[in-house]
Parts: C-alpha cells; sequence; structure tokens
C-alpha cells in the first residue's frame, strides 16, 4: 500500500497537467455564437440581457452548445453594414423576414400593429385606420425621419390627410432612458394622446407596466397597400450566403418553439396568425 501512494503521489503533478491541458482544449473549443443587438432597446434587448430577444438567443445558443458573444450597436441607419456585414457578428435577431436586407431563418413569430388606448376611454371598437374617430383623436405615433422613412401607421395616417391631430414619439426615444420606446405609451397612460399605434412587442410590454388598464387592438386594414403593411414576420437575420448557420438556426427555432412562446407570452408580445383573417383583440 505504502508503495501504491509513493507512486499515486508522483504522477500527481502529471495528473494536474493532463487535466489542466482538457480543460485548456475544452475552453478554446467552445463556440461562439456571435450576435450583434442593441444595448438599451427594451423591450427586445440591452447590455443587462433584459430584452426578449437576449433571452431567445440564449436559448438558441444553449441549444446549440455555443456562448453568445454580444457586439452591442444602436440600431440606427448603418447599423447592419457596420456589424454584420463587417464581419462582427454573425447574427442579428429580430429582424423583418421580408426586409430584404439579410439573408433570414424562418421566422420565430409574427406580430402586429396595435391601437392602444386606456381602457376607461371606452374605444375598445377601434380598430381601422377608416375609423372616422381618428380625425378627431389625439394621436400617438412613432416616427423614424423626417425623409419618408417612416413606420407604416404614420404613412397610413399621413394619406388619409390625418396629420394636425397626430402627435409624433420618436422610435430610437432618449438613448439616455432606460427604455427609450417607452414614450408613446407613457403618452397614452398619461392621456397627453387619446390612442397611439405602436409596433405590437413594444405596445405590449409597456402597456403591461404603465399600471394603468389599457386595451390593445390590431390594426386593420392589415396590410394597407404593397407599402405598408402591419403585420409582420419576425426572423434572425444573417449573411445570404452563411447557410450552414441558418440550417442550425432554423432547427433550433423549431426544436424551441414553445419555449420561444412562453418568452414571448412573459413580455406580452401580441401575435397573430395568419393576416389574411380578421384578427382578435389582444387583451
Amino acid at each position: 500500500m505504502t508503495a501504491l501512494l509513493r507512486r499515486l503521489s508522483r504522477l500527481r503533478p502529471q495528473l494536474a497537467m493532463l487535466l489542466l491541458g482538457l480543460a485548456a482544449c475544452t475552453t478554446a473549443s467552445a463556440r461562439d455564437l456571435r450576435v450583434c443587438a442593441d444595448p438599451n432597446n427594451l423591450p427586445f434587448s440591452n447590455a443587462a440581457g433584459e430584452g426578449f430577444e437576449n433571452r431567445i438567443v440564449e436559448l438558441l445558443a444553449k441549444d446549440l452548445g455555443a456562448h453568445v458573444r454580444y457586439t452591442w450597436w444602436a440600431q440606427r441607419r448603418g447599423a447592419i453594414r457596420n456589424t454584420l456585414n463587417a464581419g462582427d457578428c454573425d447574427v442579428i435577431p429580430g429582424m423583418a423576414s421580408s426586409g430584404g436586407m439579410t439573408g433570414t431563418t424562418d421566422p420565430y413569430y409574427r406580430s402586429t400593429y396595435v391601437f392602444v388606448s386606456r381602457a376607461d376611454r371606452g374605444l375598445r371598437a377601434l380598430a381601422s385606420l377608416d375609423d372616422p374617430r381618428l380625425r378627431t383623436l389625439r394621436i400617438g405615433v412613432q416616427l423614424i425621419g423626417d425623409d419618408g422613412a417612416n413606420p407604416p401607421p404614420a404613412m397610413s395616417l399621413a394619406r388619409r390627410g390625418i396629420t394636425v391631430n397626430v402627435r409624433g414619439y420618436t422610435v430610437y426615444g432618449n438613448y439616455a432612458d432606460k427604455a427609450p420606446q417607452a414614450a408613446v405609451i407613457q403618452a397614452v397612460a398619461r392621456g397627453d394622446v387619446d390612442v397611439a399605434v405602436v409596433w405590437g412587442p413594444t405596445a405590449g410590454y409597456f402597456a403591461a407596466q404603465s399600471g394603468v388598464p389599457m386595451v390593445l387592438t390590431p390594426v386593420t386594414p392589415w396590410l394597407d397597400g404593397p407599402q405598408s403593411p402591419m403585420v409582420f414576420d419576425i426572423s434572425m437575420g444573417l449573411r445570404r450566403d452563411d447557410r450552414a448557420l441558418r440550417r442550425e438556426l432554423d432547427h433550433a427555432l423549431a426544436r424551441n418553439r414553445e419555449a420561444i412562446d412562453r418568452i414571448l407570452d412573459a413580455y406580452h408580445v401580441p401575435r397573430v396568425s395568419d393576416p389574411s383573417l380578421p384578427a382578435s383583440p389582444t387583451r
């Protein structure tokens, strides 16, 4: 027994080196899922990992046996050129499936623009862009800029001549705030506007946090001319020639469908199924 212990003691340095070598090999071979995201864009993403896109990305990475490595970049014009196309990342979550600026995975949810109003205003029946009440109600909409590249609701209202009673809130918001996109829903809660027309995930998340009972109703018509769809499929964006990663992500999205739906539910993301069918109220 004494001789055996002496032999084991002599082997300990070699065993330690072997274990360290194995650990180093494991670390070196660990796969990164390189993701570009906005560090201050709740409910979608932030640097603290509190957005639903953060949670979905982590879910997919775990499925693929990878670690998420973020490149943070504000969601502004030129973001794709300066991140994905520059090779700084391989995936951008939350891209419109029909956007055309990147390759895309299969969609993992479909949402809609919604009318948002306080429940005590009694505007539950407001669902159509052609509702005559929109000509007199104070309307909040999100805007991008003054170059015509605004979200579909702003363009649809303008085509109908509904402009003087519209108040704009920038999509980017005040980047010094923790939640820059909250302003338009806060305006509804305070009564600064009577109704707002807001992208579903933004509306659902901030309405649930407002402390004021809100009504969210999908905007109709869902297709207000070819340039103004109100319903969008959402995918992961990636380079068009990255077919292997796209297949991997498609399989991971399919395997985790129920878990993704639970995440979306937790963030109050309204979803619609078939945009050719009338949508029911989301709340």
